[in-house]
C-alpha cells in the first residue's frame, strides 16, 4: 500500500477509529511501540544510552570479557535507532560508539582476523561520512583522532586505513 492510499483511507475514518488503529499498532509491533513512545516523549539521550548498552553487549560479556561481536546485530541496532528519527548528533554518536567498541576490543585483547577489521572500517566510513554530511566533523574530530590513535598498535594496516578515510572526508 502506498502512503497516499493510506493517507486517503485514514482521512476517511473518524478520530476514534484512527485512535483505535494507533492503539492496535502500538500493541502489535515492538518497532511501532518504540517509535510511538519516542514520538510522544523524544528523549534522544535515554534512547542513545539504551542502544549504546546493546552495542557494547555485542563486544563484551559479563565482567567485560571479550566476545566475538555480531556486526549484523550492531548494524540492526544502528538502523533501528535511526528509525526513531533522533537528532543527527545522537546518530553520529552511536555510529562512532559502535566503531569505538571494536577498536577498544582489539586494542585490549590483540589482533583479530581481517573480516573483523573490514567490518569496522566499513562502519567507520559510514560514520565519518554521516558526520561530515551533517556538519559535525569539528565537534567529533578530536574523538575520532583519539579512537584511531588507540589502535596504532594493531596490525593489518587498520589504523592507516582509518586515517586515510578520516583525511579523505576532512579535506573535502
Amino acid at each position: 500500500m502506498s502512503k497516499a492510499k493510506l493517507k486517503k483511507h485514514l482521512l476517511s475514518l473518524t478520530k476514534e477509529q484512527v485512535v483505535d488503529i494507533m492503539l492496535e499498532l502500538y500493541g502489535a509491533s515492538k518497532e511501532a511501540n518504540a517509535w510511538l513512545e519516542f514520538y510522544l516523549e523524544p528523549n534522544s539521550d535515554a534512547e542513545l544510552e539504551k542502544y549504546k548498552k546493546a552495542i557494547r553487549s555485542q563486544f563484551y560479556g559479563r565482567n567485560d570479557y571479550p566476545k566475538d561481536p555480531s556486526f549484523r546485530e550492531c548494524n540492526k541496532l544502528i538502523t533501528a535507532f535511526k528509525k526513531l528519527v533522533p537528532d543527527p548528533h545522537a546518530i553520529a554518536d552511536l555510529m562512532l560508539y559502535y566503531v569505538e567498541q571494536g577498536c577498544s576490543l582489539t586494542a585490549q585483547f590483540g589482533d583479530y582476523e581481517e573480516p573483523f577489521y573490514t567490518a569496522l572500517e566499513n562502519n567507520f566510513n559510514k560514520a565519518v561520512k554521516f558526520i561530515v554530511q551533517n556538519g559535525l566533523l569539528t565537534e567529533f574530530a578530536p574523538r575520532i583522532k583519539r579512537m584511531i590513535e588507540s589502535v596504532e598498535c594493531c596490525g593489518y594496516g587498520f589504523p592507516d586505513t582509518l586515517w586515510d578515510m578520516y583525511y579523505e572526508y576532512a579535506n573535502e
